[in-house]
C-alpha cells in the first residue's frame, strides 16, 4: 500500500477521516519477496489506532487529575460536584475507530479478491505459453538425437580408421626397429669378428691389435669386447669338443679359435692387471672417482671379485703385523702377565670399538667406489672376523684338557670358562655392530658361532669339570683350616679339643650359597652359549645336577661328621662305666662319666646345628630351582620331573644320616637319662619311714635333674627341628622314656608315701613330655599316673582301679609286684582270683 498518495495531514483527527473516505489500493508488489501478513496488517490499520491509544492517554491524565484534586482531608473523601458530567463520559464508546476499520478491511477483502483473479488470469496465460513452448522443445530433441545417432556412428568408423593406421605404424616400426636392431648387431658382429681375427693372428701376439686395445681411454670399451670375444670363442670350442671328437675335423674354425681363446686370457689378464694397478694407484691417492672408474670396469671380469679380493686384502689392519700385536697387548696386557675376564672385557670392548669405526670407514669409501658395495662389505667383514678377530681369540683362548686340568693357582678351569663367556659375548655384541655398519648377504651370526665352535663342544663337561674342582679345592680348604685348629687347640684336653674341632667342621650355609652362587655362575653361561631351548634345557640339568651332588656330599659329609661326635661321646661313655665299688676308682669313673656325658650334651647340640643347617641348605637349593632353574626345563617335556626326582634322590642319603643321628641323639640322651636316674635316685625315695610327719610333696632329686637336663639338652632340638620331623623325634624320644622310667622304677619298692612321691614324680614328668605336642606320649604318662595310684590303695581296693583300662593290667601286675605289703597281704593269691575273674 503506498501511503505518499494520501497526503500530508495536519492532524490526527483529520487523518482519520481521510483513510475512511479514500479508495484502499494493495498493489502485486506488497506480497513479493518475503511476505509477512504481520506487516501488511499493520500497513492497513496504524493510521487509525495511533489516535485511538492517544485518546485512552488523555482520558487517563484527566482521571487522575481528578483524582488528584479530591484527595483525602481531614480523613473523609470529597465526592465531585458534577455527578452528571461523569455519567455522560460513561456512556461514550470505548473503541470509536470500529466503524472505520470495518471498512476498511472489507474494501481490503474487495481488493485482494480482484488481485486474486488477475493473478489466476495470468497463470492460465502462462500455462498455455509453457504447453506450447514444450511441444517445440519435444520436438527439437527428437530431431537433435537423430542427430546425435548419425555423429555417433561417424564417429566409431573413424576411431576404427585410427586404431586400424595405428596398428599398422606400429607394426611398421616393429620392423623398423628390428631391422635396426639386425643391422646394428650385424654391424656389431662384423667389428668383433675383425677383433676375432687380430686375436687369431699368431700365439702369443698382441702387438698387432686394433688401437682399442691399446687405448687408455677407451679401456671400458676394450674390456668389454674382450668379455664377449672370449666368451663367444670358449663356448664356440666347447661346443666343437662335445660335438666333434677331433679338433682336426674342422681345422680352420679350431685352429683359429685355438689361438684366440689364449690370446684373449692374456689380453684379459694384462687389462685387469692394469686396471688392478691404476686403482692401487688412485687408492693411495684418495682418488675416488678414479677408484669407482676402475671398480666398474673391473666388474666386468669375474663380477669384478677380484678388484674387490684386491681392495680388502690391501688394507692395512690385514697386512700391518704390528695392528696384530698391538690387538694382543690392548687385550691381553704384557707378555707374561695374567689377564682377568674384567681387563679382557674392556680390552674387547676398546677394541671391538676400534674395529667398528675402522669398517664404518672403509664403508663409507666402498659405497661411493664400487658398483655392488654390498658384496664388498660382505667380504671385508667376512675377513675381519677369520682373520683379526680368530687370530686374537686363539691367543686369548686355549682350551684346557679334562684329564689335566689347569691348577686352581692359576685361575683353574673357571678362569677358561669366564675368559671365553667374555669373549663371547663381545665377539656377539661386535658382530650385532657390523651388522649395524652393513656386511651384505654374509650371515654374520653363523659365522661368529663358527669361530667358538671348537669351545661349545663339550661345553656342558667343561662347567662339570669346573664345578668339580670349585669343590675339590673349598673341601681342601676346609679341611685345612680345621686341621690348623685342631693343632692349634693341641694343649686342650682330648674331648674339649674335638669338640672346638667339630664346631669349625660344621655345615655352614655360607658354603653351600657359594655353591649355589658357582651354578648361578655357570647357568648364565649356558644361557650365553645355548640359542635353542631344548639346548639350554639339557645343558642347565647338567649343571643343576652337579650342584645337586655337591650339595648331596657336603651335608652328608658334614652329618656323619656330627654323627662321629655322638659315636664318640658313646665310647666315653661305654669307657667309663661305673664297674667297682671302691671309693678312689669309684670317684675317677663318676668323674670321667660326667666328662662323658658333658661330651655327649656337644655333641648333641653338635649334630642339631647340623641338621637345623642341612634343613637350610636344601631350603636354598630349593628355592633356587624354583627362582631360576625350573622355567628353563619347561620346554623339554620331563625334564622338570625328572629334576625335581634327582633332587630329591640327592637328598635322600643326607637324609638318612640325619635319620641315624637322631637316632644316636635319642640314645645319648637316654643314656644320659639313666646315668642320672642311678646316680641320684635312691631307695628311700619311695620308702620313707612312716613316722606321721606330713608326706613330702616335691618331686625326687633324681626326677628334678632329668627334667633340668632334658629342658636344657632338647632345646637345640626344639630349634633345630621342625613339622613331621620334629613329631617323629619327640615322640619316639617320649616312648623311649616312658619305657626307660618303667624299667627304672622296677629296681624300687614302694610303701604308699612312696607311692605318693612317685605320682608326684609322674605329674612332673608329664608336665614336660606334654610341650612336645604328642598326644601318644602324654596318653602313656596318664597310665603311668593312674598306675601309681596301685601303691597308694589299700589291698581290698585294688580291683576296682583298673575297671575302666584293663589295657594296662600286664604293667599294673608288675608295680603292684613292687608294693611294700606285697608278700605280707598275700597280694598274689588275691591278683590272681581278680585277674582270673576278670578274664
Amino acid at each position: 500500500m503506498k501511503e505518499g498518495r494520501d497526503g500530508t495531514k495536519s492532524n490526527r483527527m483529520s487523518k482519520s477521516s481521510s483513510v475512511s473516505s479514500l479508495p484502499l489500493i494493495l498493489d502485486i508488489d506488497d506480497f513479493k519477496g518475503e511476505f509477512s501478513f504481520d506487516a501488511l496488517f499493520g500497513n492497513l490499520v496504524n493510521e487509525l489506532l495511533p489516535s485511538f491509544q492517544e485518546e485512552e492517554t488523555d482520558s487517563s491524565e484527566g482521571h487522575s487529575n481528578v483524582s488528584g484534586n479530591d484527595s483525602l482531608q481531614n480523613g473523609h473523601m470529597r465526592v465531585p460536584s458534577d455527578a452528571a458530567k461523569f455519567a455522560q463520559g460513561l456512556s461514550d464508546p470505548l473503541f470509536p475507530e470500529v466503524d472505520k476499520i470495518l471498512s476498511l478491511f472489507k474494501d481490503s477483502c474487495k481488493e485482494l479478491v480482484d488481485l486474486q483473479k488477475q493473478i489466476d488470469g495470468r497463470l492460465y496465460n502462462l500455462k498455455k505459453e509453457v504447453s506450447v513452448q514444450d511441444s517445440k522443445h519435444r520436438k527439437t530433441l527428437v530431431e537433435l538425437e537423430k542427430g546425435v545417432d548419425g555423429l555417433f556412428g561417424s564417429f566409431a568408423r573413424l576411431d576404427s580408421r585410427i586404431s586400424s593406421v595405428g596398428q599398422t605404424a606400429a607394426k611398421i616400426g616393429d620392423h623398423l626397429q628390428s631391422a635396426d636392431a639386425q643391422r646394428e648387431t650385424a654391424s656389431q658382429t662384423i667389428e668383433l669378428i675383425k677383433y676375432l681375427m687380430e686375436f687369431n693372428s699368431s700365439p702369443g701376439d698382441l702387438m698387432e691389435l686394433s688401437p682399442l686395445f691399446s687405448d687408455d681411454s677407451r679401456v671400458a670399451e676394450a674390456a668389454k669386447i674382450a668379455q664377449k670375444l672370449r666368451a663367444f670363442a670358449e663356448e664356440d670350442i666347447g661346443r666343437q669338443g662335445i660335438s666333434v671328437p677331433s679338433v682336426m675335423g674342422n681345422a680352420t674354425a679350431s685352429r683359429g679359435l685355438e689361438v684366440a681363446v689364449p690370446n684373449l686370457q692374456d689380453y684379459c689378464n694384462e687389462l685387469e692387471n692394469r686396471l688392478l694397478s691404476r686403482f692401487d694407484a688412485a687408492s693411495q691417492r684418495r682418488e675416488l672417482s678414479t677408484m669407482a672408474e676402475c671398480a666398474k670396469i673391473l666388474s666386468q671380469f669375474n663380477r669384478g671379485t677380484s678388484a674387490m679380493q684386491h681392495y680388502v686384502a690391501t688394507r692395512p689392519m690385514f697386512i700391518d703385523v704390528e695392528v696384530m700385536n698391538a690387538d694382543t697387548r690392548l687385550v691381553l696386557g704384557d707378555e707374561g702377565s695374567q689377564a682377568s675376564p674384567s681387563n679382557v672385557a674392556r680390552g674387547l670392548s676398546s677394541l671391538y670399538k676400534e674395529i667398528t669405526d675402522n669398517v664404518r670407514k672403509e664403508a663409507a669409501t666402498v659405497m661411493a667406489v664400487f658398483p655392488s658395495p654390498n658384496e664388498v662389505m660382505s667380504i671385508l667383514v667376512q675377513r675381519v672376523l677369520e682373520q683379526r678377530v680368530t687370530a686374537l681369540l686363539d691367543k686369548l683362548l686355549v682350551k684346557p684338557s679334562l684329564v689335566n686340568l689347569p691348577p686352581m693357582e692359576e685361575g683353574g678351569l673357571l678362569l677358561y670358562l669366564r675368559m671365553l663367556a667374555v669373549a663371547y659375548e663381545k665377539t656377539q655384541e661386535l658382530a650385532r655392530d657390523l651388522r649395524a655398519v652393513g656386511c651384505g648377504d654374509l650371515d654374520i651370526e653363523g659365522l661368529t658361532e663358527s669361530l667358538f665352535s671348537s669351545h661349545k663342544d663339550g661345553y656342558p663337561e667343561h662347567e662339570q669339570a669346573s664345578l668339580k674342582q670349585l669343590y675339590l679345592a673349598k673341601v681342601a680348604e676346609l679341611r685345612a683350616e680345621s686341621q690348623q685348629i685342631s693343632e692349634s687347640s693341641g694343649t686342650i684336653g682330648r674331648s674339649k679339643g674335638a669338640a672346638v674341632a667339630s664346631s669349625h667342621q660344621q655345615i655352614s650355609i655360607t658354603v653351600v650359597t657359594e655353591f649355589v652362587r658357582w651354578n648361578e655362575e655357570a647357568i648364565a653361561r649356558c644361557t650365553l652359549f645355548s640359542s635353542q631351548p631344548a639346548t639350554l634345557a639339557a645343558n642347565v640339568k647338567v649343571v643343576f645336577t652337579s650342584l645337586l651332588d655337591q650339595v648331596s656330599q657336603y651335608i652328608t659329609e658334614g652329618l656323619e661328621r656330627a654323627r662321629d661326635g655322638l659315636t664318640e661321646a658313646a665310647a666315653l661313655r661305654e669307657r667309663f662305666v661305673l664297674g667297682t665299688s671302691v671309693r678312689r676308682v669309684a670317684a675317677a669313673a663318676a668323674s670321667a662319666a660326667e666328662a662323658a656325658a658333658a661330651a655327649g650334651e656337644s655333641s648333641f647340640r653338635s649334630f642339631m646345628v647340623a641338621v637345623q643347617r642341612c634343613g637350610s641348605s636344601v631350603a636354598i637349593v630349593q628355592q633356587y630351582f624354583s627362582n631360576s632353574i625350573s622355567r628353563l626345563l619347561l620346554p623339554v617335556d620331563g625334564a622338570h620331573a625328572a629334576s625335581c626326582e634327582e633332587m630329591a634322590t640327592a637328598m635322600s642319603s643326607a637324609e638318612g644320616a640325619a635319620y641315624k643321628g637322631l637316632q644316636q641323639c635319642i640314645e645319648t640322651v637316654m643314656a644320659e637319662v639313666e646315668r642320672l636316674l642311678s646316680a641320684e635316685q635312691k631307695a628311700t625315695d619311695y620308702r620313707s619311714r612312716e613316722d606321721g610327719f606330713a608326706p613330702d610333696h616335691r618331686p625326687t632329686n633324681a626326677c628334678t635333674r632329668v627334667v633340668a637336663y632334658l629342658s636344657r639338652v632338647l632345646e637345640s632340638a626344639f630349634t633345630a627341628l621342625e613339622g613331621l620331623n620334629k613329631q617323629a623325634f619327640v615322640t619316639e624320644l617320649g616312648n623311649r622314656l616312658h619305657k626307660g622310667l618303667l624299667n627304672h622304677w622296677q629296681k624300687f619298692t614302694f610303701n604308699p608315701s612312696g607311692g605318693l612321691r612317685l605320682k608326684r614324680d609322674i605329674t612332673e614328668y608329664g608336665e614336660y613330655v606334654r610341650s612336645f605336642n604328642a598326644p601318644s606320649v602324654d596318653e602313656n604318662f596318664e597310665l603311668l599316673g593312674i598306675m601309681a595310684n596301685v601303691f597308694i590303695v589299700a589291698p581290698e581296693s585294688l580291683s576296682t582301679l583298673f575297671e575302666g583300662t584293663p589295657s594296662i593290667r600286664k604293667d599294673a601286675q608288675r608295680f603292684i609286684e613292687l608294693r611294700e605289703d606285697y608278700k605280707s597281704a598275700k597280694l598274689a593269691a588275691r591278683l590272681s582270683s581278680l585277674w582270673t575273674s576278670s578274664s
